[in-house]
């Protein structure tokens, strides 16, 4: 009885963790403003909300050699009522194919899958792993992709588009 017990209670405690995992979003605007000193990215929403992210100074280099006003999207995960953890800073148009570029610190993983019925959920089969260097690129002709650290696995879950996305913190 014990064991069946427990086993009861770690498949509620997995049930709930998966639950629990925070949701991937993404922010659709125009690029406002680069402030280099404080490390800032301001955007403008699709929504005409002013949004302002705060990012590695090299990720905030890179923004800057985008002209104010293009298209952007920022990608994350809310993981707290009051936190944003960024995936990546995407710049559609900005490539011909979709250019993925590791801003991290350490090599990361890149997963694409096909898209199914134009979605990401559930992502088709198989998956495309790529190793992305620490300031290396690559690129990607699923129609769906996700980035973890080397050694960690994710579920595409976001849409592919042409251009050139930044990550900037990649986890499962």
């Amino acid at each position: 009885m014990t064991h069946a017990w427990s086993g009861l209670c770690l498949g509620a405690a997995l049930l709930l963790a998966q639950e629990a995992a925070p949701p991937r979003k993404s922010v659709y605007g125009k690029l406002e403003l680069v402030n280099i000193p404080k490390s800032g990215v301001i955007m403008k929403s699709d929504d005409g909300e002013r949004l302002a992210w705060r990012f590695d100074a090299k990720v905030v280099a890179e923004v800057a050699k985008i002209k104010p006003g293009a298209p952007m999207i920022v990608i994350y995960r809310q993981t707290s009522s009051n936190e944003k953890r960024v995936t990546a800073i995407a710049f559609p148009g900005t490539a011909e194919r979709a250019t993925y570029v590791n801003m991290t610190r350490e090599a990361v993983l890149l997963r694409s899958a096909p898209a199914v019925g134009g979605g990401c959920n559930p992502p088709g089969e198989p998956f495309t792993d790529l190793m992305i260097p620490a300031g290396g690129r690559t690129e990607s002709l699923d129609g769906c992709w996700c980035c973890a650290p080397k050694g960690e696995a994710c579920t595409p879950g976001n849409k592919t588009g042409l251009g050139r996305a930044l990550l900037t913190a990649c986890f499962d």
